[in-house]
């Protein structure tokens, strides 16, 4: 099997919200760890267990940004949440099929699941940044009012 490259955080990855930061940092974490269990001696169930946190943090994770997104009133959540369910249903996916057959467990699956959430992160993340940023100037102005 090809080595798989792991992902470190960067501040590009920042959505200046610093409880979703540490949401991604933590999927990162989950995803360094599932890309070492090819390479490392974790049995089968180890390796499911890792796709399945991954699965169960992405909920917390995402649901986490959408509660922010809905407060502060963006108005491309529906559709920014429609992704995030694709992803969870995906994920789901995989665990059902790894858990029939380890060998469903790929590098290209890893590789385009975690490609999934850096894409993610960079693209429909990156739109509501700026929305953010003018939304903490407007409530950091009203308060020096």
């Amino acid at each position: 099997m090809t080595d798989i490259e792991k992902i470190e955080w960067d501040p590009k990855y920042s959505v200046d919200i610093e409880e979703i930061d540490i949401h991604q940092k933590k999927m990162f974490e989950l995803f360094n760890e599932l890309i070492d269990s090819d390479t490392s001696e974790l049995d089968s169930k180890a390796r499911i267990n890792i796709i399945s946190d991954i699965n169960e943090y992405s909920k917390l994770y995402f649901s986490t940004e959408e509660r922010y997104l809905k407060k502060k009133g963006y108005p491309d959540l529906k559709d920014h949440a429609k992704v995030h369910r694709q992803f969870i249903k995906n994920s789901i996916s995989l665990r059902r099929e790894v858990s029939e057959d380890i060998a469903n467990l790929t590098n290209d699956v890893i590789i385009e699941l975690r490609n999934w959430l850096i894409n993610h992160i960079l693209t429909l993340d990156s739109f509501y940044v700026p929305f953010v940023r003018v939304n903490k100037y407007i409530e950091e102005s009203k308060k020096k009012k």
